[in-house]
């Protein structure tokens, strides 16, 4: 084992909008991705995204594979001869589907690299390379889970859940959870209180999966939890803020409520701040928000508070990570439909910091928004590099069964079939009868 520690890269990505217009922003997007990547070299990189396919996910099935192949097909990625794809394909199946996907990508020179196998309670060792696409609710490498309904009673669908998966990577054991958490649907409802509706249904989802992993039958690992948590500021407290001194006046609309409008105006008449159901707009949008990184929002940056003592985050210093403009030129500036906020983050386990090699040095680590002059979609990516420090915590030898059942054994002979880094085993699993069914083929690079 080389060295006392791993560079470690996580990323979080809601993507739904790169879809919209993938012949322009697959590519954008996957540069920008690439040159991160190639920057930071790390050796290990987890990659969690959030609403794969966009909205019109039926149409855009064959843009998925082209995202998946942009990153196989890569030059900076050509030495990662071992990799896992989970995407949550299966649309159809309105009780399941969530719309993750999680990618991991592993370095030639990481020789002791497993992954949990959730149906035989034991690791398998992860070589080769596979994309698992599609109905996965039978692949066993992952666990996945959609929120109750009445986790969101305001939406009648919706998409919402997390994707786990457990590693051991040169003998430190921790697991990578991809979240999707409810957004807030109206700046109106938003404002009436903090905590808002819509803050306290995600903050009921977080404590339902934190609670299920603290209860965990699979055992309690170490975790590194990160996606589009849909964290928003303190609505009310900002509007206030930027409010002082102004006259409201409300603009009632002969259509409907959702078009009412209610201004803030200065002692001119002049218009600074509009507000409407999805209309969040300043006279000096870009500048109040961008300037300093907005860093004077970080007070109303409140939703982690209630899980002060059992959640860990690092020191944010970006600028809040949605909701950007999509235009063509857009790459830097915020959309006016909501307060700008920090959506996208990466939490850690008070267990998994201290899996971080000096995790109380804030130059140790690098926390940062990827593409922040990129047009990369309404959400900017957010990621972690830092060191991994191996052997840390409990082994995978105290983890694993003594007697594999033949789930586990079936798993190995596929992972020993695949060590030729250079062959990608695509499996797209689908229904057949009610019971799930997986099909293969195999694919050079």
């Amino acid at each position: 084992m080389a060295g006392k520690t791993t560079p470690v890269l996580l990323v979080t990505a809601n993507v739904g909008s790169i879809f919209e217009d993938p012949s322009h922003m697959l590519k954008i997007w996957t540069e920008e991705f690439l040159s991160t990547v190639a920057r930071l070299d790390p050796k290990f990189i987890a990659l969690h995204c959030q609403e794969v396919g966009g909205k019109n996910y039926e149409r855009s099935m064959k843009h998925v594979e082209d995202f998946v192949r942009l990153f196989m097909s890569s030059e900076e990625l050509r030495l990662f001869d071992k990799v896992r794809v989970f995407l949550d394909e299966d649309y159809s199946s309105a009780e399941n589907f969530t719309a993750l996907g999680n990618f991991y990508f592993i370095h030639e020179s990481l020789c002791d690299v497993l992954i949990w196998d959730f149906a035989a309670m034991t690791f398998v060792p992860a070589k080769g390379k596979e994309v698992h696409s599609g109905n996965i609710e039978a692949v066993t490498t992952k666990e996945k889970s959609k929120f109750p309904q009445d986790f969101f009673p305001e939406c009648k669908w919706s998409r919402k859940g997390f994707l786990r998966t457990r590693w051991s990577l040169n003998g430190t054991v921790f697991d990578l959870i991809n979240i999707h958490l409810f957004h807030d649907a109206s700046n109106f409802i938003a404002m009436e209180s903090f905590p808002s509706v819509y803050s306290k249904n995600r903050r009921r989802a977080l404590e339902h999966t934190l609670e299920r992993f603290h209860n965990d039958s699979y055992g309690t690992a170490p975790f590194f939890v990160f996606g589009d948590f849909n964290f928003r500021t303190d609505t009310q407290g900002v509007i206030n803020k930027l409010a002082d001194g102004l006259n409201p006046v409300r603009v009632q609309s002969n259509k409907s409520n959702d078009h009412t409008k209610l201004q803030y105006k200065d002692d001119e008449s002049q218009v600074v701040l509009s507000l409407g159901k999805k209309e969040f707009s300043h006279a000096d949008h870009q500048s109040i928000f961008l300037d300093e990184n907005g860093m004077w929002l970080k007070e109303f940056d409140r939703e982690m508070e209630a899980f002060t003592g059992r959640l860990f985050e690092f020191a944010i210093a970006f600028p809040p990570s949605y909701p950007f403009e999509e235009e063509e030129k857009g790459g830097n500036n915020y959309m006016k439909t909501r307060c700008p906020a920090w959506c996208d983050r990466v939490i850690l386990s008070n267990t998994a910091k201290t899996l971080v090699n000096n995790a109380s040095d804030p130059d140790s680590v690098e926390y940062g928004l990827m593409g922040p002059n990129t047009r990369m979609g309404d959400h900017k990516p957010v990621y972690l590099k830092m060191d991994l420090i191996n052997d840390a915590g409990s082994s995978a030898e105290q983890w694993t069964c003594s007697d594999p059942s033949p789930t586990t054994q079936q798993s190995q002979h596929i992972s020993s079939d695949l060590a030729d880094g250079a062959t990608i085993t695509r499996y797209i699993h689908i229904r057949h009868s009610d019971s799930p069914v997986r099909i293969f083929k195999e694919t050079t690079v």
